[in-house]
């Protein structure tokens, strides 16, 4: 849903403890999930801000428990970050609780709403325009991983249930081929074949999971450039942000996500695949950046399969689209004929230059170990 300017803000605002004066609200639009607005509020002369957001309950089937995590973990953040003397209203988001003390509000309406302490002096980036910021985010997901993995407590819940569980979504891949529901499976065979000359790889960190061999960890399963706020003036990654995928999962997800996203060349559904590639000088500030953070409280087990996960995620975004694209476009939102399948060949090209430069990314990674 587009994000769109709301006449009855400041009703919702009001739902929340938020001293002063309602001003004004805007829309943010960044984001494809939630719709997320600034409000601006007076109080004693000043001015302050705050971030409002209706949570997708389309998408996020369980609010409640969604909010639970996001509660649990911006806490404990809050605590770590105050016994090491640091600023944790800027290094952590700040959930301004609703006027029942829950950390969220439910409109008459049914929607589920929350709000934030807006974040001054720091920005996210949608594209990267300084190459120091990819390794200043990747290096702020790492310190996230590295903080909640002291995170006590019980598991936190799946907000999106196998979300990265690469073998469930081969799987489904197969049976979308089976079952060809829109008649497409015959004129994506090179596609399909991809995929199954790759079934192997599918079930190396679940199965590694499943038997221990790879430790579950609390992470973040949405490690874009823009999810990392950075300091206007120092340029460093200072707070982690967009919250509510943070679930159990492996570290392997986070980085070989971040590598999908942060060292591509082209746009997700570039038609031209001349132009879609892998660049490895993004790879060394992406990996230079998380080891910096992360590289002492990894096991060889996570180490070892740094490079690996880059082109497995990759993968397993590709068998997502075409899985989609077998099935007519039921799951990504498209904009032209054949959209998802452009997706998914991007996606593959890169798998293929991933794995032609195997060796060179474990190079990398061993250099910053």
């Amino acid at each position: 849903m587009d994000a769109k300017p709301l006449p009855e803000l400041d009703r919702i605002c009001a739902a929340f403890q938020c001293p002063g004066v309602w001003i004004s609200s805007c829309p943010i639009p960044s984001g494809h999930i939630n719709d997320t607005y600034c409000s601006e509020f007076e109080a004693s002369g000043r001015r302050f801000k705050y971030v409002n957001q209706r949570i997708n309950h389309h998408v996020f089937r369980e609010p409640e428990k969604l909010m639970e995590n996001v509660e649990r973990v911006t806490r404990f953040a809050r605590q770590r970050i105050e016994a090491e003397g640091g600023d944790a209203d800027r290094r952590t988001l700040t959930i301004i609780p609703a006027r029942d003390g829950k950390s969220f509000y439910r409109s008459p309406e049914g929607d589920y709403w929350r709000m934030f302490r807006f974040i001054s002096g720091a920005r996210t980036y949608d594209q990267v325009e300084d190459v120091r910021h990819v390794y200043a985010a990747a290096r702020a997901f790492g310190r996230f991983q590295k903080m909640l993995a002291r995170l006590p407590g019980e598991r936190l819940h799946e907000t999106i249930p196998g979300f990265h569980h690469t073998r469930g979504r081969y799987q489904a891949f197969l049976a979308a081929v089976e079952r060809d529901a829109a008649g497409r499976a015959a004129s994506v065979r090179p596609e399909i074949d991809f995929v199954l000359a790759r079934e192997k790889d599918a079930g190396v960190v679940v199965d590694g999971l499943a038997a221990g061999r790879i430790p579950e960890r609390v992470t973040h399963n949405d490690t874009k450039l823009n999810n990392v706020m950075i300091d206007d003036a120092t340029g460093e990654g200072i707070c982690v942000i967009d919250l509510d995928t943070v679930m159990p999962g492996s570290v392997l997800y986070d980085f070989g996500d971040s590598v999908r996203l942060g060292a591509a060349t082209a746009a997700e559904d570039e038609r031209d695949l001349a132009k879609v590639g892998f660049d490895l000088g993004m790879f060394d500030r992406l990996a230079a950046g998380y080891l910096d953070a992360a590289r002492d409280f990894l096991v060889p087990a996570e180490t070892e399969l740094l490079a690996f996960s880059a082109g497995l995620l990759t993968l397993e975004c590709g068998i997502r689209f075409l899985t989609d694209h077998l099935q007519g476009d039921v799951y990504f939102k498209i904009h032209r004929p054949g959209h998802n399948l452009d997706r998914a060949r991007t996606q593959f090209r890169m798998v293929a230059e991933m794995e032609r430069r195997q060796a060179a990314m474990e190079a990398v990674v061993g250099r910053y170990l």
